[in-house]
């Protein structure tokens, strides 16, 4: 069974970084597009910054020009860095690979908590 295993979250302070990273423990054929979503407490799952073949990247209204989405889809690795965080980016961060089929393979989810 493919796993997408995810690292880096944590806590940190309002104004601080993290970034994440995500590694699928196997290949999985066709591999289109990675990403991260999240998800706050009471509120669904959203997209957070996605990155496709030929390095074609979009990001979130809400972090663009805070966050950087980079990686190898060849290799299936995709990381997240975060900066300048601020409370309304604590949430469950989820790390994201589609294959060509849109078939979705999701990790685990780690915690991000920004709080003073």
């Amino acid at each position: 069974q493919v796993q997408l295993v995810e690292s880096g979250g944590g806590l940190v302070q309002p104004g601080g970084s993290l970034r994440l990273s995500c590694t699928a423990s196997r290949s999985i054929f066709g591999r289109k597009a990675m990403g991260w979503y999240r998800q706050a407490p009471g509120k669904e799952r959203e997209m957070v910054a996605t990155m496709s073949g030929g390095s074609v990247t979009d990001y979130a209204d809400s972090v663009k020009g805070r966050f950087t989405i980079s990686g190898d889809i060849a290799k299936a690795t995709v990381s997240l860095q975060m900066n300048s965080l601020n409370p309304e980016d604590t949430a469950v961060y989820y790390c994201n690979l589609k294959n060509l089929y849109n078939e979705n393979y999701w990790g685990k989810g780690i915690l991000v908590t920004v709080s003073s």
